[in-house]
């Protein structure tokens, strides 16, 4: 068995999961009364599965490393707030689909300047025809998707 297919199948199946938690979110904002308080109760949720999960596995952070960190490294949560909230407030305006697909576009786009300048400690990738092509398809599937 190709030692890709594993890593492969779990981002598809997390992929998978960021489209389940977009309309799940917004449900929840609508009983919550807004998608701030919709993301402060998934992140709640999401907080005790991984403390649970660490629990179980054993797994304690190495202190003296988080000391050398960059600041860029501690804002990962931020980002995933800023996701979760837009997700809840963007699904009941423009549905799931158009949602995730922006997205989706949105990541590939900086993803794309990340690489190409290998910002972040990312291995730096330079651009081509042929990954901007890849982005420009998945714009183009915005189009598609607005349109139906």
């Amino acid at each position: 068995m190709n030692p890709a297919i594993l890593p492969i199948l779990v981002v598809i199946l997390a992929g998978g999961a960021t489209a389940l938690q977009a309309p799940t979110n917004a449900r929840l904002a609508t009983a919550v009364g807004s998608p701030v308080n919709a993301a402060f109760v998934s992140f709640a949720v999401g907080t005790i599965a991984l403390a649970v999960a660490a629990a179980v596995l054993h797994a304690r952070p190495d202190v003296t490393a988080t000391r050398a960190l960059p600041a860029y490294a501690w804002f990962g949560g931020l980002y995933g707030a800023c996701f979760v909230v837009a997700a809840a407030w963007g699904v009941p305006r423009l549905g799931a689909a158009m949602t995730i697909t922006l997205m989706v576009a949105g990541q590939l786009a900086l993803s794309l300047l990340l690489d190409h300048f290998g910002a972040l400690g990312v291995p730096r990738q330079p651009l081509n025809f042929g990954r901007i092509a890849g982005v420009a398809l998945v714009f183009a599937g915005v189009l598609l998707v607005r349109r139906s």
